[in-house]
């Protein structure tokens, strides 16, 4: 049998848990509800965005744009110029570009609205999961009392047993931002 190093990856499980099967279940009909939730408006929005973050978008302008430029340039014979100054063609790549970036900013602020869904939730699940810990480390401290185990000599085992106050901590860190932002 081959000794494993850092360059073979360990074997891949031969299939998920069934908590987080029902997990990537759960998101995943999350984003299908909140899809068919959407607004008509941030439906065309999104199919907008979606088409010109594409290749057959800049394929698309590649044609019309240099069609446009060739004709008024006089490079194609027998096709009359409609816009030699290219005046026209400035205007119009300004009014698309307005529009573009106007389509961007509002998929950048959906994306930032779900990404704050999620750090809300990470946050909760990291705040039960303290709050889970904790209590196991207070069951497991009982039961070393009670085979007669001293573990609460320990500091860092009686640090691990205080529940943390989120509220203090958010306070902490905006003291320490502040007291950052001072000195600089």
């Amino acid at each position: 049998m081959p000794e494993a190093t850092p360059t073979i990856p360990p074997p891949r499980p031969t299939s998920l848990s069934s908590s987080l099967k029902r997990n990537i279940q759960a998101l995943e009909d999350r984003r299908r509800e909140e899809a068919a939730n959407s607004t008509r408006e941030e439906k065309i929005a999104e199919a907008i965005t979606a088409f010109t973050g594409s290749m057959r978008f800049v394929y698309l302008h590649m044609v019309i744009y240099g069609g446009w430029i060739l004709i008024n340039l006089g490079a194609i014979p027998g096709v009359p110029r409609f816009d030699p100054s290219f005046v026209v063609l400035a205007m119009v790549a300004s009014v698309e570009a307005i529009f573009l970036s106007t389509f961007v900013l509002i998929s950048q602020n959906r994306m930032a609205a779900a990404a704050d869904k999620r750090a809300d939730l990470d946050l909760q699940i990291s705040l039960l999961a303290e709050h889970e810990l904790t209590k196991l480390i207070e069951l497991t401290a009982r039961i070393a009392d009670r085979l007669d185990i001293h573990a609460e000599a320990d500091p860092e085992i009686q640090e691990a047993q205080k529940d943390v106050a989120p509220e203090a901590v958010l306070d902490e860190i905006e003291a320490r931002q502040r007291r950052a932002e001072e000195r600089s």
